[in-house]
């Protein structure tokens, strides 16, 4: 039975019971025996960058799941808590621990670019996930596209809309690719349908992923716009603060305005189109099987593909129940 033994500072992601596991303690030992083995597994390193948000949680644990299937790998997670200085430290603490492998899903590009090129220059391979860092010094990169998912949401509002309605768009953290890719993404699916007298974004703001300041932001959305049809947030939990402001205003526009949001976890984006909050979440996988796949092929001396983009689909009221609609590149 596989080992995962956790170091993870934050609360809340002891409720997610870490499955299996961490009875066995957190002190490595060094191993006889040839390695890859049952008793003696590959150490594997997973820096995330933080659990406040439903879809990091969800990575890890299909992390934990994928890896359980296999005896002969042990994982060590560490949650940096938002804190880019905490998440640098941590995988210098993980090259420090020798582990066999990095896995790490940063929370801004350039500032975790030099701690993932220790790793490299210490001989551990580094999978990175979802935010790309600068440069080419990792071992394999992999990611949802984030420019066909922008592009497809700015595609199904301008349909939606009939090119013309006012918008509001709260994006994610601005600094990290993802950000930067869901956004230019949307403002190229809008088109020739975007501008003045046709479809206008009226207000935008960085809400760094977090339900709670898209709460905040869009109560102040609401006090200066009389109409607004459309949200587009960039995560589902920052799409459903925005729905869940609307309501509390009191004034049923949340009846009226349509909700978009992306990731598509079952237990949230998916469930709330079921209830009739999101008219509409877009697929971004979690990436969680798809890393430790990567992670045993390096392992075991195979070549991986430098960069690995994965596809998407839409949710809506029409299709959710078929399991969405799959959108082509």
């Amino acid at each position: 039975m596989i080992r995962l033994r956790k170091l993870v500072e934050a609360g809340a992601w002891l409720m997610l019971a870490v499955m299996v596991i961490s009875a066995m303690g957190c002190s490595r030992r060094e191993k006889e025996g040839p390695k890859g083995t049952e008793d003696n597994p590959w150490i594997i390193g997973m820096s995330q960058c933080n659990l406040n948000e439903p879809w990091r949680k969800q990575m890890n644990k299909d992390i934990v799941d994928a890896a359980a299937k296999h005896d002969d790998i042990e994982v060590l997670f560490k949650d940096a808590q938002n804190d880019v200085a905490v998440q640098q430290n941590q995988v210098r603490e993980f090259i420090s621990q020798k582990v066999d492998l990095l896995i790490i899903s940063p929370k801004e590009s350039k500032p975790l670019t030099a701690p993932v090129a220790e790793a490299m220059d210490a001989g551990i391979p580094v999978i990175v996930l979802d935010r790309a860092i600068e440069g080419d010094k990792y071992t394999s990169f992999i990611g949802g596209d984030n420019l066909l998912l922008g592009r497809a949401v700015g595609q199904y509002v301008a349909k939606i809309l009939g090119g013309k309605g006012k918008v509001v768009e709260l994006k994610g953290l601005m600094t990290s690719e993802p950000g930067v890719d869901r956004r230019q993404g949307f403002l190229d699916g809008l088109g020739e349908t975007l501008g003045p007298g046709k479809i206008e974004i009226i207000y935008s703001s960085d809400c760094q992923w977090l339900e709670g300041k898209a709460v905040d932001d869009m109560q102040s959305v609401l006090a200066r716009f009389d109409q607004i049809d459309v949200v587009y947030g960039h995560n589902d939990p920052m799409a459903h603060g925005a729905w869940v402001a609307s309501r509390a205003e009191g004034k049923g526009r949340e009846e009226t305005i349509k909700f978009i949001g992306i990731d598509s976890l079952p237990h949230e984006g998916v469930q709330y189109v079921r209830q009739g909050i999101l008219d509409a979440t877009f697929y971004y996988p979690t990436l969680g099987p798809e890393a430790i796949e990567t992670a045993l092929k390096i392992l075991g001396g195979q070549e991986v593909p430098k960069k690995t983009s994965l596809g998407t689909k839409v949710f809506t009221k029409d299709n959710v129940d078929q399991g969405g609609e799959v959108i082509e590149p």
